[in-house]
């Protein structure tokens, strides 16, 4: 496993994270015996970061994902999310910083994801949606501070709204961030105009989510595909979503290679080849994920021909716009 830095933290992450999203379910049925073995053979390959949430599955994802560290000796990196108090995804700009984060709230949570995780102290404690309207708010910085202060968290960062990259700006260049956590795949490719040249002015550590454009870019669907109960991209990709997906998914075949054999290893390097990336964070709910996915991080970039040719497959949309409501 590849390592690289985080920010201007100082740590050294592994290029592949852990996503633990599927950990508390959402995705249709849930094992936590297969999610625990996933875990515990992601360590063994050389994955240190792992991200999760206060809102995943309730606090289950964070239950098992520190349950499942409990015993284990090496350098490990937690990354968990607050949520705003409003459960707003996004919140509206009429939402003001004190009602999506007193500082009561934030504490509550961050204490609250300490116990479940069963740690000391959380690496990287993130808001889960961010308005670059709220940075003048002091609230939120109070709570921050205090939290850090009082050693129960090292670093603080905001997990970017769907799509939304430009949200953060403000906030990534008043240098009172550690990290971003962004959706970037070969289809949202919007983050590399504006956000990942900041980060890197900035020293901010960039986390990419959903590299596989929440399955699409692996090529395991098909317009015919029927999501099991309880799985969440059925809203995600209703109506013609799914068959417009995969339309666009399909010339993308024509790039693969002997070398790259796969769609899901063309979509995992396509993100590691942007230099800005610290990790990047695809959901890992099974042990055949978890060798997959890090076997990717061998330190083979792909060529200028086809980082051009992926190029040309920005598809700027926002499917989550709606599903939540």
């Amino acid at each position: 496993m590849r390592l690289r830095p985080f920010g201007r933290t100082g740590w050294q992450v592994s290029e592949i994270g852990f996503g633990c999203w599927g950990l508390g379910g959402g995705w249709g049925s849930r094992d936590d015996e297969e999610g625990r073995r996933a875990i515990r053979r992601a360590l063994e390959l050389g994955v240190n970061f792992f991200d999760t949430a206060y809102v995943y599955g309730n606090g289950h994802s964070e239950k098992v994902l520190g349950e499942t560290l409990r015993d284990w000796r090496g350098q490990v990196y937690v990354a968990t999310k607050v949520p705003s108090k409003t459960m707003e995804w996004p919140p509206p700009p009429s939402t003001p910083a004190e009602r999506a984060f007193p500082a009561s709230w934030i504490v509550r949570c961050a204490e609250t994801s300490l116990k479940r995780l069963g740690r000391e102290r959380i690496d990287l404690l993130q808001f889960h949606v961010w308005l670059d309207a709220w940075l003048a708010s002091q609230e939120w910085r109070t709570a921050i501070d205090l939290l850090k202060k009082q050693g129960k968290i090292r670093s603080f960062g905001i997990s970017v709204n769907d799509h939304q990259p430009e949200s953060v700006l403000k906030l990534v260049a008043s240098g009172g961030l550690d990290s971003v956590q962004v959706i970037y795949n070969v289809f949202d490719q919007t983050p590399e105009k504006r956000l990942f040249p900041l980060c890197q002015e900035h020293g901010v550590a960039v986390i990419v989510r959903v590299p596989f454009d929440e399955g699409s870019l692996t090529g395991s669907l098909t317009p015919e595909t029927r999501f099991q109960r309880g799985d969440w991209r059925a809203g995600y990709f209703r109506g013609e979503r799914l068959a417009e997906t995969c339309r666009r998914v399909e010339p993308l075949k024509k790039l693969l290679t002997p070398a790259v054999p796969t769609l899901a290893e063309l979509a995992l390097r396509f993100v590691l080849s942007h230099p800005a990336v610290s990790t990047v964070i695809p959901g890992m709910r099974k042990v055949s994920n978890v060798e997959r996915n890090c076997a990717v991080s061998d330190g083979a970039a792909l060529d200028a021909r086809t980082l051009a040719e992926l190029k040309k497959h920005s598809w700027p949309r926002n499917f989550y716009q709606g599903v939540w409501d």
